[in-house]
């Protein structure tokens, strides 16, 4: 059954975060007949979203008009230290979460788990230069600087800093539909993964 992969987008996500994942699970669902993932960009509003180092990125939909979400991708980067503030993306992360088959957050797309308390007494990775800020933001998760990604539960998983957002979004692809599905992808992609 395809699953709907809607993914988190904000003023200062970093670009790689989103575009990352976007590549691995749209070009696994393109070269299998588009049969495994529709792939989506969400943001607050309709406004174009003005991402790290100035690309613009206008979002498929936003928090009112989305399908539903099977796998939540939540993007990393500076704009993350105000997403945790902000009561409309986090009530939004929080309700979309208990629906989910899998909720990822990559690189210092973690502050918003963490934040939650999604991360508490679990183990989780984020971007090298946020573990220190995560020890305040959420003081009982186990942090896992030597990971590339971690299965945070049963339906979350954290991704180290950028890349390895890339080689998370291949193992949820090896873990849904199997090793020779992601093997496929890579090998069109020409990327070396990294596990």
């Amino acid at each position: 059954m395809k699953k709907n992969v809607g993914i988190l987008i904000f003023d200062d996500a970093e670009v790689l975060d989103f575009a990352g994942p976007f590549e691995v699970f749209s070009v696994t669902s393109q070269i299998n007949d588009y049969e495994l993932f529709n792939v989506f960009t969400i943001a607050k509003n309709t406004e174009p979203v003005v991402a790290v180092n100035g690309l613009l990125i206008n979002p498929s939909y936003t928090f009112s008009n989305h399908p539903t979400i099977d796998i939540l991708i939540i993007s990393g980067g500076q704009g993350t230290r105000k997403l945790v503030d902000d009561n409309t993306v986090m009530s939004w992360v929080e309700e979309i979460h208990r629906k989910t088959e899998l909720t990822i957050s990559i690189c210092s797309g973690s502050r918003l788990l963490g934040k939650l308390g999604l991360l508490n007494n679990k183990p989780f990775c984020t971007h090298k230069a946020v573990y220190e800020q995560m020890e305040e933001i959420a003081p009982l998760a186990i942090p896992q600087k030597d990971k590339r990604f971690v299965q945070s539960d049963k339906r979350i998983y954290t991704s180290g800093g950028i890349s390895a957002g890339i080689d998370l979004s291949f193992h949820i692809v090896e873990s849904l539909f199997g090793k020779k599905i992601a093997e496929s992808t890579a090998e069109y992609m020409e990327y070396a993964v990294t596990v």
